[in-house]
């Protein structure tokens, strides 16, 4: 009999024509159900309970979900990120868990310098002025980049590529980390890891990438932007959460800070309510900071492998 595998992750959903045959050898039978960015709890709900296996992208797979999938055996995360599973409810019921761990470092930290540029030159400013008609933008002056300090907050695989990137292009760069940053890193970066209040109070431009937990939701509140410098750029690749959004924009409204870019937000799609929308300041992304062409390819056999190895009881 074929398993039944719920794909609900919108990247491999747009190429799995190119997969199906590598499903039907393995005799698994896949469903594809129209996402909107995630699967919400309730949707969920409503069809978990036909499904052996899912390639999960950032569905809510709370412990309600996770205690009413009868069938489920294993969940392969499409991506780094598993905060979106309550992995304590799937150890309980039985579920495996996997992700794919290291494949975006590169892309998202191009990204994070793309933002970078943006941000202190005022590109998308500029670019927006020329297309409404407006060619005089002198007035609209940028900083330069070198010599300004960087701060990086998680400094896994992929904060470790910012940084290289980022002192390449002459910026100082100090981290933050809750483990010790390798000293062989260190040595051949030059970057200096600090505490989390040193970094906010001395840094330039503050850059984002570390993982979504219990213990750091709202790492950045009300008391971290008052300690941070006037005109500080801030960027955020890694979770929604990890920033107050609320004390974000009383800090836009403030001026206390010069630019902003997020990839990703409390809640998810960003809201045309949302008051982040009124700031011209702000650069958006749609949680794709790691969505290129080989990258997606090289995640969705990932995730593939995964998900197979796990239903048939084979080393991941």
């Amino acid at each position: 009999m074929k398993l039944n595998v719920l794909i609900s992750c919108p990247h491999l959903q747009r190429t799995i024509d190119h997969y199906r045959p590598v499903f039907e050898i393995n005799d698994i039978a896949i469903e594809t159900p129209e996402v909107n960015q995630q699967l919400t709890e309730d949707e969920l709900l409503e069809i978990i309970d036909r499904y052996d296996g899912i390639i999960a992208g950032d569905d809510k797979l709370s412990a309600k979900v996770l205690e009413n999938a009868e069938r489920l055996k294993f969940i392969s995360k499409w991506g780094v990120g598993i905060d979106s599973i309550d992995l304590r409810a799937a150890k309980k019921c039985g579920i495996g868990v996997s992700n794919t761990p290291n494949v975006f470092s590169e892309e998202v930290a191009d990204l994070v310098i793309g933002y970078i540029v943006a941000l202190v030159r005022k590109t998308h400013i500029i670019d927006r002025r020329v297309h409404a008609g407006e060619w005089n933008t002198a007035q609209i002056q940028g900083r330069s980049l070198r010599g300004k300090k960087l701060g990086v907050i998680g400094v896994g695989s992929i904060g470790r590529a910012v940084v290289e990137r980022a002192i390449v292009m002459g910026m100082e760069v100090v981290g933050f980390d809750v483990l010790p940053v390798a000293k062989e890193f260190i040595q051949k970066t030059g970057m200096n890891q600090v505490s989390l209040d040193e970094l906010l109070r001395s840094a330039d431009i503050i850059s984002v990438n570390c993982n979504l937990t219990d213990e750091n939701y709202h790492l950045l509140s009300f008391q971290e932007f008052s300690n941070m410098k006037d005109q500080v750029i801030i960027i955020n690749t890694a979770r929604g959460p990890l920033i107050d959004e609320k004390a974000l924009v009383q800090n836009l409204k403030k001026g206390k800070i010069a630019g902003v870019a997020l990839d990703v937000f409390e809640d998810e799609p960003l809201s045309d309510e949302s008051p982040l929308q009124s700031f011209d300041n702000c650069i958006f992304g749609a949680h794709n900071s790691s969505n290129t062409y080989e990258a997606v390819m090289r995640v969705n056999e990932l995730a593939i492998n995964n998900l197979i190895n796990g239903l048939k009881g084979r080393d991941l």
